[in-house]
């Protein structure tokens, strides 16, 4: 199992080389939302946008709104160990 891990560390090198880790990690939260929030949440969101390490959330509902930004460290928590990696740094809810 050596070669599959030399190939995993050398592709986790050559990301983080080139600039594109951060942008692998973005997507990589987009991808686990729905997965880490629920389907209730998935339902009310409209959008989610990560750039730079910053998830944008775009909510159907003041009270999910409200509940969210309250919550927003264990939500970066939760996301970053979906993804194994610290992605995130903030996180804007948005109307």
């Amino acid at each position: 199992m050596k070669n599959g891990a030399d190939i995993s560390e050398a592709l986790v090198d050559f990301l983080r080389e080139s600039g594109l880790e951060q942008s692998v990690m973005d997507v990589q939260i987009e991808e686990v939302w729905p997965r880490v929030m629920g389907e209730t949440v998935k339902k009310l969101t409209r959008s989610i946008e990560v750039r730079e390490g910053v998830l944008y959330v775009h909510v159907n509902s003041a009270a999910l709104k409200t509940q969210l930004f309250e919550n927003r460290f264990e939500l970066i928590r939760k996301l970053n160990e979906a993804v194994g990696a610290p992605a995130l740094k903030d996180c804007r809810i948005l109307g």
